[in-house]
């Protein structure tokens, strides 16, 4: 999808900031070295501005400019801002407090769904499982399915704050999802232990339910690692997920 004049413009504020080019507490140019720079008008610049106030990216006041608040500030998550990181390069800290947050937030509402799963989360969680399924038997796409099921076992725990964590973790889970899913066989190899997380909540067994989600996160965490450290060129976020190749045979 095209971005109109104002997402590009925040789009390329965004990423410059995230990939360094204007350092902590430093100034970003004033809105006419902006305009010139950029093409576009003051509004269009203004609006970009607060759009990244709001991401947590910049802070701004009278007679102090524009200044760039430190990456702890930033809304994590925020998909553009997961995105900007994504194409500029995955630190370490990056993978390692993804992981941390996957561990901690769905292991606890995998448990609950376990125990409060309805017939129809259960049945969309099915849906979610079995278009995996056919995305690696028949090609397809994997990864949107995949967070489905994710997001559905969130849902299903019917904390109305863990479902609300569902929405805010959307891209952090996508950003895992890409990478992992782009190393070789990656999707065919995690399928069963997605089975065997499903199985755990259909059975009602949470402590099951809680040692399945804990072998696929650290699954999904090696296979992360393992594309990272070949240095593979990343997939972009701000474009629609790769699509899984038919099997031969």
């Amino acid at each position: 999808m095209i971005k109109n004049v104002h997402g590009s413009t925040v789009d390329l504020l965004g990423e410059a900031i995230v990939a360094g080019r204007y350092a902590v507490d430093g100034v970003i140019p004033p809105e006419p070295t902006l305009c010139a720079e950029l093409g576009v008008s003051r509004t269009v610049v203004r609006e970009a501005i607060k759009s990244l106030v709001a991401k947590g990216l910049v802070h701004t006041g009278p007679k102090v400019g524009t200044r760039v608040l430190p990456s702890e500030q930033w809304n994590w998550f925020d998909p553009d801002v997961v995105a900007w990181q994504s194409k500029v390069g995955l630190s370490h800290e990056f993978v390692r407090d993804l992981q941390e947050l996957r561990r901690v937030v769905e292991p606890a509402a995998v448990k609950l769904a376990a125990q409060r799963a309805t017939a129809e989360d259960l049945a969309g969680i099915e849906q979610a499982f079995a278009g995996m399924k056919l995305a690696v038997t028949k090609g397809g796409d994997y990864i949107t399915h995949d967070l489905r099921f994710h997001q559905g076992l969130l849902r299903a725990s019917h904390n109305r704050m863990l479902v609300q964590m569902s929405k805010a973790l959307s891209a952090l889970l996508r950003t895992s999802f890409e990478i992992s899913t782009s190393k070789k066989d990656g999707p065919r190899h995690s399928l069963p232990l997605h089975r065997e997380v499903l199985d755990a909540v259909l059975a009602r067994d949470p402590e099951r339910a809680e040692r399945a989600i804990l072998v696929l996160i650290d699954g999904a965490h090696e296979d992360m690692a393992h594309v990272l450290a070949a240095r593979r060129r990343l997939p972009r976020l701000d474009r629609p997920g790769s699509r899984l190749k038919a099997r031969a045979g």
